[in-house]
């Protein structure tokens, strides 16, 4: 057992964990992270976020040289696709950035611990022991304990994971070769940007999903375009439908699906199954401490303290989307607290991002939602076909949506359909942050030529005065 005692342990060096240790340390706390994985960065940098990014751009450069380089004048001969050497890039990008985690983890005097954590409680002295399992196994004991461990792909019993042939999102990112036929169960951001990967490099895809509509929770506007667009693109839908299981005939793989109109039998090469994540508790002990749970996810209260006095929760672990930067942003104020800042979390103002192309980008409430829950609002909506930039590029498919209060003008959500649509909603995440209004953004000069314009003539259309609309 280690004699040394931590302010904080944090288990788990995800984009919750690893900001919340560096931001600890930050604040003059002796930090600890466990971390199974020999590399930091969590399922974000490792197998999610970061390696699914930069397969997107390999895919989405080869499109554009294989269907789009002759209309800007670029001649080359039809482009050839390499798995093996795109695969070495993506690995590298990962790396990269992983030692980059680690190499901030030493600048901060953070030390790490390789192994299986498990909460064995508090000691005597009312301190928090973490057993760590593993090569380098140990008893580490810390004031204060953050869980981040964040969360792991869904399992349907009537596909179960395989590693093969019924994958997840990680052996996806892995693929050897292109999957003559890809089947994607489940119509979220996971399995349309995983989808859009492969079909851009060559494969058919097919995408099965429960519910009438795509990505579940977004503006239906947006969905309904992202689909249209995916379509064109040649991805298929079976929308209202569930894949009820899948079997090897003649070395082809034969999935059964049903939908409104019956059962019907699809081949494949690889099945997808990308219908959510469930928080990662298993082994935590988490149970064996009475820590309370509702519905798989751990219950915190405003400091992030879990019922258990000296344990912390944030992430995948706890209530809302799982998204990286949620985590990040709940790792930053759960520290924060502890040291007695006021800080916290703005939940109304966490944008969502589909990164397909067009990407998809929502923050605040849907159009939807404002009808069912009785709020009066106006909207302002302008196409990207209008904007200059957006014609220079060829890139004109979208609009950007703006949702504000019916009086004062109070921006309560913006919805953003087209090209750099994960760069374009942070301009709205922060007008909502400060209370701003479409008036605000419609005010505000916007550079030109520039895809943002589409935000401050969709905020003019609030008040019907967008010029070129």
């Amino acid at each position: 057992m280690s004699e040394e005692i931590f302010d904080l342990i944090v288990i788990g060096a995800g984009p919750g964990g690893y900001v919340a240790a560096i931001r600890a340390a930050q604040l003059g706390m002796k930090v600890a992270v466990v971390e199974k994985r020999e590399t930091m960065g969590g399922v974000c940098l490792n197998e999610g976020c970061i390696p699914s990014k930069a397969l997107l751009d390999t895919s989405e450069l080869f499109h554009l040289a294989k269907d789009r380089f002759a209309g800007h004048g670029i001649e080359v001969a039809p482009p050839a696709i390499n798995v093996g050497k795109m695969m070495a890039r993506k690995d590298d990008v990962v790396r990269k950035l992983t030692d980059g985690v680690a190499f901030l983890f030493k600048k901060n005097k953070v030390q790490t611990f390789i192994g299986e954590a498990k909460l064995l409680g508090a000691n005597q002295q009312g301190d928090q022991q973490v057993q760590v399992s593993g090569a380098a196994a140990a008893t580490i004991t810390g004031k204060k304990v953050l869980l981040a461990s964040g969360s792991e792909a869904v399992q349907l019993p009537s596909l179960p994971f395989d590693g093969e042939s019924v994958v997840s999102a990680r052996e996806t990112l892995c693929f050897p070769e292109v999957p003559g036929h890809l089947l994607v169960v489940g119509g979220g951001y996971i399995g349309l940007e995983l989808g859009s990967v492969w079909l851009r490099l060559g494969a058919q895809v097919t995408v099965v999903e429960m519910l009438p509509r795509l990505v579940a929770g977004s503006d239906g506007q947006v969905a309904d375009g992202l689909m249209r667009a995916l379509k064109k693109q040649g991805m298929r839908f079976m929308m209202e439908a569930k894949v009820a299981g899948a079997e090897k005939r003649d070395g082809k793989l034969v999935a059964k699906v049903e939908a409104q109109g019956g059962v019907q039998e699809i081949e494949c090469d690889k099945v997808l199954v990308a219908v959510g994540r469930r928080p990662l508790t298993e082994g935590l002990g988490v149970e064996g401490l009475g820590i309370r749970l509702e519905r798989g996810r751990v219950v915190v209260d405003a400091d992030y303290q879990t019922s258990v006095p000296g344990i912390y929760a944030i992430g995948d672990l706890i209530a809302g989307p799982m998204l990286a930067h949620k985590a990040s942003d709940e790792g930053v104020v759960c520290v924060e607290r502890m040291q007695g800042e006021p800080s916290e979390v703005d939940y109304a103002c966490i944008p969502g991002i589909c990164y397909t192309w067009p990407e998809a980008a929502s923050v605040g409430k849907t159009e939807e939602t404002l009808k069912e829950q009785g709020i009066s609002y106006k909207s302002g909506k302008f196409n990207f076909m209008g904007n200059g930039r957006a014609k220079c590029m060829d890139e004109t498919e979208g609009f950007v949506k703006i949702l504000a209060e019916s009086e004062g003008g109070r921006v309560l959500g913006v919805h953003i359909l087209g090209p750099r649509a994960s760069d374009l909603i942070a301009e709205a995440v922060t007008v909502m942050s400060f209370g701003g209004s479409a008036e605000d953004i419609a005010l505000t000069v916007h550079a030109h030529p520039t895809l943002s314009e589409a935000v401050r003539e969709a905020a003019l259309d609030v008040d019907k005065r967008a010029i070129h609309a």
